[in-house]
């Protein structure tokens, strides 16, 4: 589905389905770098279960035009504005690293227009170090290799992908190379510049779900308890032997986690 906003084309992924604000809604938020497709597995379940599922790419990312976004919070106002124009009064927000910053944005902004919440690699704050930026500016090539070879487990970086025929490590890379070079660059920015993640958690309202591999180098479990602490109502959950690329790492385990705590 395109829309309009802003004067710019905002694309969201809805599994071919119109949107119908009789049912539920989720809105899923990609990563630095990336896009809607790492949520495809994702959304089509929840679409063939009867769900609005707004899968999204950011202005700059994927099939959205306009400028890459260059603050977390603006990046959560154009959400909202998503969200307003389709008419939904009340959506669930699932985000992965950048987008459950994002998500802690918005959620903290929606209040109880925001009915569930799900951070998939989140820390808060979430620090981007010198040598990421220093190469996500000036040796995309270098930062892609960088980015991928540290957000997978050491174990899955040599396969382990649950479908056949998958090399994960290949998919990443390319989903990287397929995004303007700027993208990933101003995202990562957005990520280190980000303070208000912490406020953001205590004002959520909604029932809050964290997951997180024990094995995730980029934003390792050990610094996930100051969000934990400051979310109201959480449960965490730790997937075995995964980092930070949940969604392909352990795709099953992620959906049932999601169904769990959006059906509930």
């Amino acid at each position: 589905m395109k829309l309009t906003i802003n004067n710019e084309t905002a694309y969201l992924y809805t599994n071919n389905k119109e949107i119908d604000s009789a049912k539920p809604s989720v809105v899923f938020i990609h990563g630095a770098g990336f896009d809607h497709s790492v949520w495809t597995l994702f959304a089509r379940h929840f679409s063939r279960h009867n769900w609005n599922v707004l899968a999204i790419d950011l202005p700059g990312h994927g099939r959205s035009s306009g400028d890459v976004l260059t603050s977390i919070e603006a990046m959560s106002d154009w959400i909202i504005e998503i969200v307003d124009h389709l008419g939904l009064q009340r959506v669930a927000l699932v985000g992965h690293s950048m987008g459950s910053l994002i998500t802690l944005e918005t959620a903290a902004k929606m209040q109880a227009r925001a009915v569930k919440v799900v951070l998939i690699g989140s820390i808060a704050p979430m620090p981007v170090s010198d040598p990421i930026l220093d190469a996500t500016a000036n040796r995309p090539g270098s930062a892609h290799a960088m980015l991928t070879s540290f957000s997978f487990s050491k174990r899955n970086l040599m396969g382990g992908n649950p479908n056949p025929g998958m090399w994960m490590v290949s998919d990443s890379m390319r989903r990287y190379e397929e995004e303007i070079q700027a993208a990933l660059d101003v995202d990562m920015r957005a990520c280190n510049a980000y303070r208000n993640g912490l406020e953001a958690a205590a004002m959520i309202t909604a029932p809050s779900l964290m997951i997180h591999g024990d094995a995730d180098r980029l934003t390792p479990l050990r610094a996930t308890q100051t969000l934990q602490a400051a979310l109201n109502d959480a449960r965490f959950c730790v997937v075995p032997g995964a980092g930070h690329s949940l969604m392909v790492e352990d795709p099953n385990l992620v959906l049932d986690q999601l169904k769990t705590h959006l059906l509930s």
